[in-house]
């Protein structure tokens, strides 16, 4: 098979997105994906996506983690494919596609960065300390007084392989307060990737949810990570609901190709 593939990227977050609007790729395995994602032997990416045709949305994104297994909600994915859905020609003031969590909407700033609506957040549990929080992808936060002295891949792969979390796997972000209220710098060890991540994110929006500064109404977060600044914007209903969620941030194109597997 022979596959015409573009690269993107949101904030270090790399993808590989293939347009599958004629069905031409809807056979592909797995074990091609894990290929194709492989840093060493295929291109090289932290998950793959195919745009797909679907009846009352602008298109739908099928998502699939590096290890070739499809994937729940992907933020930065999400910014990702609108930004590729822009460049194949599909102009709308308001997106609106459909991914494995649902419906979602989204829109290109003026100033070109790319803002997508993530579903609301019902509720947020207390674990051992520290927070569970399901933004699309299920998440671990744990809160940390100095997150780059952390070492990411061995205790967030601890948790991740824990008995509670072991069968389906769970997405774990240490997260930094700064000294200002409304910033936080977050790191994620990422399930399907199985490694630290650049960026994730559902991972940013549910640190930033956990991390809220305002009691009630409009809250906006900002968020560092390793491969740049991201945003969260929602309002805070009660103790552990929000509404209006939005991850705000750039998503780039690195280059175009074509792969025979």
């Amino acid at each position: 098979m022979k596959i015409h593939f573009h690269k993107y990227q949101g904030t270090g977050n790399d993808f590989i997105l293939i347009d599958n609007r004629e069905g031409q790729y809807q056979g592909i395995t797995t074990a091609q994906i894990e290929k194709i994602c492989d840093r060493r032997f295929g291109i090289g990416a932290d998950g793959l996506m195919l745009l797909n045709l679907r009846n009352g949305y602008d298109f739908e994104m099928k998502y699939f983690n590096a290890d070739g297994k499809e994937g729940s909600m992907c933020g930065n994915g999400g910014r990702c494919i609108v930004r590729f859905a822009y460049n194949l020609g599909i102009h709308r003031e308001m997106y609106k596609f459909l991914a494995a969590d649902g419906p979602h909407e989204a829109e290109i700033d003026p100033d070109g960065l790319i803002s997508l609506k993530m579903k609301d957040v019902k509720t947020i549990t207390k674990f051992h300390g520290d927070l569970l929080v399901n933004t699309g992808s299920p998440h671990y936060i744990k809160m940390v007084d100095d997150v780059m002295s952390v070492d990411v891949f061995k205790k967030g792969s601890e948790i991740r392989n824990s008995k509670e979390f072991e069968e389906e796997g769970i997405n774990v972000n240490f997260v930094q307060q700064t000294e200002e209220e409304d910033r936080i710098i977050v790191r994620t060890y990422e399930r399907g990737v199985e490694d630290e991540t650049f960026s994730c994110g559902t991972g940013v929006t549910a640190a930033a949810l956990a991390c809220y500064h305002n009691e009630n109404g409009f809250n906006e977060v900002e968020v560092k990570t390793l491969g740049g600044t991201l945003s969260v914007e929602f309002d805070k209903v009660d103790e552990f609901k929000f509404e209006n969620i939005w991850l705000c941030g750039p998503a780039t194109r690195v280059y175009e190709g074509d792969i025979e597997i």
